[in-house]
């Protein structure tokens, strides 16, 4: 009496564990699927803020050619985006001629087209 007690709680233990491993295999499924999705997702978005980016990119290089700008590949067009990218981010004029070699009233002509505030550029067509 007493072994087939035994042996029906081991039968039943067993049974347990596979209808667990079953359940926990099902659900791991479901993740892996969540996942796979949230991927797909995240890279559909990245592709489109490339295509994005890329559009910018190319319609910044169209406006600079028909404005007869320098070429975007120039050194002069690098060391302009390196002192603009510093004046935003705070850097004084003197700090940023001393990192570009320049004169700072070098620097300061350079950028004088990017720093002009709105009401300034009204002031000085009128």
């Amino acid at each position: 009496m007493m072994g087939w007690a035994i042996a029906i709680l081991f039968g039943s233990a067993v049974v347990l564990l596979i209808l667990s491993f079953i359940k926990t295999t099902q659900t791991n499924s479901k993740l892996e699927q969540q996942i796979e999705h949230v991927s797909i997702n995240v890279l559909n978005e990245v592709h489109g803020l490339e295509m994005q980016l890329r559009n910018i990119q190319l319609d910044a290089e169209i406006t600079a050619q028909q404005a007869g700008a320098v070429p975007a590949e120039s050194e002069e067009r690098e060391m302009l985006r390196e002192m603009l990218d510093l004046y935003k981010r705070g850097y004084s004029i003197e700090s940023i001629a001393g990192k570009t070699k320049l004169k700072p009233i070098e620097v300061e002509q350079m950028l004088l087209p990017f720093t002009v505030q709105k009401g300034e550029r009204g002031l000085v067509a009128q």
